[in-house]
């Protein structure tokens, strides 16, 4: 067996956690997570571990922000007129919207603030400023 390269598909299960030990995802019960290693379609820090791994290896990674979902930017937060808001929706902090992009893009946003007059919406992703930790196995290699 060769060790997995950039270009290598490859599938592999997963457990990703936070600094305080809780998971925020898991392939566990599902079908193991396929993708091109070095293609982008996974965080930077989790594609880079990859590389040198086989058939059957296990890894704990632990990856710092900037090689996962990256900084909190501020200008992804924006205060919008409450009466902006529909009112079947019943607002509360952490509730999960979906917004429109300018040019009809869906886009999840995040209440993380309100008041009488306003409610802030974050778009950030919501892993965001934080360190990450996944426990990896590889599945298969092609």
């Amino acid at each position: 067996m060769a060790a997995i390269k950039d270009g290598d598909t490859v599938r592999i299960h997963y457990t990703g956690t936070l600094l305080d030990g809780s998971v925020f995802d898991s392939s566990e019960g599902r079908d193991p997570l396929e993708f091109v290693v070095g293609s982008g379609q996974i965080i930077p820090g989790l594609d880079e571990a990859l590389p040198g791994m086989d058939i059957g290896d296990t890894k704990k990674v632990q990856i710092p922000v900037e090689k996962a979902y990256g900084p909190i930017n501020p200008e992804m937060q924006q205060a919008v007129p409450r009466e902006g808001i529909p009112d079947d929706i019943p607002l509360e902090l952490g509730l999960q919207l979906h917004m429109q992009t300018p040019n009809g893009q869906p886009m999840p946003v995040t209440v993380v603030a309100m008041d009488e007059a306003t409610v802030t919406l974050d778009a950030n992703h919501p892993l965001a400023g934080k360190d990450l930790t996944f426990d990896i196995e590889i599945v298969s290699v092609n």
